[in-house]
């Protein structure tokens, strides 16, 4: 069967194919391939420059332009010739070694130098180094520009929707008033904290050999200060330095990685749940799409699909990346290769995280506020002033507030005239009670106001 969209396993390379995109330069075969060549090549520049590997000569300008052009140029024709030598190999870092190799067997300099390729280094020294130049590609040029676009369109709506009265409801009962704007900027404060640590969470690497303890290193320069040169190595290429790994970097910051995203996730699955409902509530409207269907039997449907859709694939992306935190961290001795096969669906989580995003976006420009339907709500729950009312009381010194609000409110409808009746019957003050007689639903609103045009 021909591998197209339609025949593919994953909705990712399938269905979603178009929206995943941008990770298939970082988190696809080829890209895993294509950063190995890049840490190998630059391992080896590394060492040519190095004045006590003596053994090496520099490299002239042109070679060290062939051998960056090696990298920027690197093809999926490329990425192939490495897989067809992995058949005979069975090992898919030795193949890139002897592709490299070959594809270098022109240049003089290079074939003099043929034996410094994968030097003192272990099969994990450039994946683990891979694996972080892929994350840290994936947030600068994808994940952050995503999540930013999704903080500064919530900070957005929260001013734009300050000042607009929204009934609140804990365990689903009226309560204390809000506005929406207040409500948007709760998680925009919340999205901000997690995303500020993503952007700020160091990616960890090691380049140590095949225990971490440089011993194939120090065989061949017995007196050259590889932990130096090897984290001078690391910090180059933007990562954080890990001096104590076993075979492989332990992966904890990996698990680092997914619990800040899953966090992330977690925030937006609560979000995209609230939307759903206040769409359910009729609080916000969808603009329909001319030509789409909401129903095979219902033509009136305008379904909150983009929410929906968001919230599972932010389901499967959590699972997926919890799975990762478990297990990554956790290898048999100082190596084995439960990790190998895992880190393969690395890209996965996240490309489950950029559909969500997407989704979610698309469902905010889609809903517009419906006022009228806020207010409506507003002004059939004035038992929501049973709060104010029995605080004033209490500051008056009067006697069972909270029992005698309770008494009236709980449980039975209450409206304007039974609230203003009981407040002209209390004995406080005419300030206390001015101010209690002119607290309504809709004003009832304490901070919201400020709070959200400050986020």
């Amino acid at each position: 069967m021909a591998q197209t969209t339609l025949t593919a396993l994953s909705p990712l390379d399938g269905r979603y194919a178009s929206k995943c995109d941008a990770l298939r330069v970082f988190f696809s075969e080829f890209g895993l391939i294509r950063f190995r060549v890049q840490i190998e090549i630059d391992w080896l520049i590394a060492l040519s420059m190095e004045p006590a590997i003596n053994e090496l000569a520099p490299f002239s300008q042109e070679t060290l332009e062939e051998l960056e052009k090696l990298v920027k140029q690197f093809s999926v024709a490329d990425a192939e010739q490495i897989k067809a030598i992995e058949t005979r190999t069975n090992h898919d870092v030795k193949a890139m070694e002897y592709w490299l190799r070959e594809r270098l067997a022109t240049n003089t300099e290079v074939v003099a130098a043929m034996e410094f390729i994968h030097f003192a280094c272990t099969s994990e020294d450039i994946n683990n180094l891979s694996h972080a130049l892929m994350l840290q590609g994936a947030r600068e040029q994808v994940l952050l520009p995503q999540l930013n676009q999704i903080v500064e369109l919530l900070t957005e709506r929260a001013h734009r929707y300050a000042e607009m009265p929204m009934l609140s409801r804990t365990h689903g009962q009226t309560a204390t008033p809000t506005t929406v704007g207040k409500e948007l900027a709760n998680v925009v404060y919340r999205l901000k904290r997690q995303v500020e640590q993503l952007k700020n969470l160091p990616i960890l690497g090691k380049i140590n050999g095949a225990v971490g303890n440089y011993s194939a290193h120090l065989s061949a320069y017995p007196h050259f200060d590889w932990p130096k040169f090897s984290e001078q190595f690391v910090v180059g290429h933007g990562l954080t330095f890990n001096p104590y790994t076993t075979q492989i970097e332990p992966h904890d910051n990996l698990a680092e990685w997914m619990h800040t995203i899953m966090r992330i996730n977690t925030i937006l699955i609560d979000f995209n749940r609230d939307m759903w409902g206040y769409i359910s509530l009729g609080y916000f409207k969808q603009r329909p799409k001319e030509g789409e269907v909401g129903s095979s039997t219902m033509p009136h449907k305008v379904n909150p699909i983009d929410f929906e859709n968001s919230e599972g694939n932010l389901g499967i992306a959590n699972a997926l990346m919890a799975h990762l935190a478990e297990k990554l961290p956790i290898s048999r001795w100082q190596r084995d290769l439960t990790d190998s096969t895992v880190l393969r669906n690395l890209g996965v989580g996240i490309g489950h995280s950029l559909l969500a995003y997407e989704a979610c976006l698309r469902g905010l420009n889609k809903v517009e506020l419906d006022s009228q339907r806020l207010t409506e709500d507003l002004l059939k729950a004035w038992e929501v002033l049973a709060e104010p009312i029995q605080t004033v009381m209490r500051k008056a010194g009067v006697d069972n507030a909270y029992d005698r609000l309770k008494e009236l409110t709980r449980g039975r409808a209450i409206d304007a005239q039974i609230i203003q009746n009981f407040i002209q019957g209390l004995p406080l003050s005419v300030q206390d009670k001015d101010r209690l007689l002119a607290m309504t639903p809709t004003n009832y609103l304490g901070k919201a106001i400020e709070l959200a045009k400050k986020v």
